[in-house]
């Protein structure tokens, strides 16, 4: 058989599937020493490896049946298919709210390259029409795709020039606008995004989906559906992550981008407000406000840029037995800035007294968070806090780590200031800094106890 027919694959894969005459797109039935199998045999990544045979089982999920194991194989159908997702124009209905939506690089609506692996977005408004028709009922559409990077290689340049490009679409007029982006490091540019954009008279809202397009469990379409919404409808006109609520399907979560973190690696239900309460939920057909307090949306088109960020800012993580030199070395390193994440109320051991010291002696501003995520920095209680204090260490209230980090590189992008940057840092720009937690700001559900197993049981997964 032609080895088109076996596209991907190589090796004691290929071998295999020739072994048996199945081919790429045919039905198969596998039986292997772990059980059978049955589905669509899959082309292969051509930089994956030659001991697995992929197959898109009928729950529309792909398994990887490793070769050694298989005991038999038969091909019982063929239907190549064309994973495309269809173009259809974008409609333009008038009364429709206008929103723009800026790509960077996330998946939000997608279709899998069987060639690499890798999954596609889709864009275009045409595409989005046809991936998510719904799209049409929510808003008229137009797209601009800013970068195409992973979300981890989001950074400075990359913060500044989305901050532009939101400023000049508010002036041209929008209604509100979406930032399709990985969900990795979606809450860090929520942050940087509401530093730089102050003041926005529409929403602006970031999304993202934890689970790709081509999986029957994607939040991807979802999510979108949302997040366009709450852009175009919304009357809070603040900067937001618009990602599940529950791990359901039910409703989204607006939260706002400087007391948002992702808190787990796979739920859909992934991003948390911290400290607080979310701002609202959102449904495909309205959004409900939980916060009483926010900037409304406002008919003008005035907005504040203030697209400054410096790459000399870092996170110290605080861990016991930590040796000064691990301080001295970002010193020497040239950074302006060191964000410590310390232990319970703000705490690090004497060991780094002497760098502290340093630290304050070379100009680099110091400023204290805690790894508990929750809670606020208190360094009066103990005397280390009081010694650390005397030594320029600064603490920041309940200002998340990641957060304290963006902010600091944003001030140091535009002053080196001693007196400056720490009234800057504690002068709170949107909610980074809360002067209290609300009661219901700090819930952590621990299963296997009986009234949370009854609570899961009896009301919400």
């Amino acid at each position: 058989m032609s080895n088109d027919l076996f596209q991907g694959y190589k090796g004691d894969s290929l071998i295999t599937l020739q072994k048996y005459n199945v081919r790429v797109w045919g039905q198969a039935v596998i039986q292997t020493t772990r059980g059978d199998f049955n589905g669509t045999v899959l082309p292969r990544s051509e930089n994956d490896d030659d001991q697995h045979i992929v197959l898109k089982i009928p729950t529309g999920y792909n398994i990887g049946i490793d070769i050694s194991t298989v005991t038999d194989m038969k091909e019982v159908g063929y239907k190549k298919a064309h994973y495309k997702i269809p173009e259809k124009e974008f409609p333009i209905t008038p009364g429709l709210p206008s929103v723009k939506l800026f790509g960077t690089g996330g998946t939000i609506a997608s279709r899998l390259d069987y060639r690499t692996g890798a999954v596609i977005p889709a864009f275009t408004p045409g595409e989005l029409y046809g991936a998510v028709p719904e799209l049409a009922d929510i808003c008229n559409l137009t797209t601009e795709k800013v970068f195409a990077v992973f979300s981890e290689n989001m950074g400075p340049r990359q913060y500044i020039a989305l901050a532009k490009a939101i400023g000049q679409e508010i002036e041209n007029g929008i209604d509100g606008i979406v930032i399709g982006h990985g969900t990795d490091t979606l809450h860090h540019t929520g942050a940087a995004l509401t530093f730089m954009v102050q003041n926005t008279p529409v929403p602006i809202i970031l999304v993202g989906s934890q689970r790709s397009s081509d999986r029957p469990s994607s939040d991807a379409a979802l999510n979108l559906m949302h997040a366009m919404h709450a852009a175009g409808r919304s009357d809070i006109a603040e900067v937001m992550v618009c990602m599940f609520g529950p791990t359901s399907d039910e409703y989204g979560l607006l939260h706002r981008g400087t007391r948002v973190r992702k808190m787990h690696s796979s739920y859909r239900s992934t991003f948390r407000t911290i400290g607080d309460v979310p701002v609202a939920r959102v449904t495909r057909k309205e959004i409900i406000p939980i916060k009483k307090e926010y900037n409304h949306r406002r008919k003008d088109r005035n907005v504040n840029i203030y697209p400054y960020f410096s790459d000399r800012v870092t996170m110290l993580y605080y861990y016991p037995g930590i040796q000064p030199d691990t301080m001295n070395m970002l010193i020497d390193a040239g950074y302006k800035g060191i964000i410590i994440v310390g232990t319970g109320l703000g705490h690090v051991n004497k060991e780094l007294y002497p760098a502290l010291e340093r630290a304050k002696e070379k100009g680099v501003h110091v400023f204290m968070t805690v790894q508990t995520i929750w809670g606020y920095v208190h360094m009066f209680v103990y005397d280390t806090g009081r010694d650390m204090m005397a030594k320029g260490v600064i603490p920041v209230g309940n200002m998340l780590p990641e957060v304290a980090w963006v902010k600091l590189s944003w001030i140091l992008g535009q002053t080196d200031d001693p007196v400056e940057v720490r009234r800057m840092m504690l002068t709170p720009v949107s909610h980074e800094i809360t002067p209290r937690e609300p009661y219901n700001g700090y819930l952590v559900y621990q299963g296997g106890v009986p009234e949370v197993e009854e609570f899961i049981r009896r009301v919400h997964k």
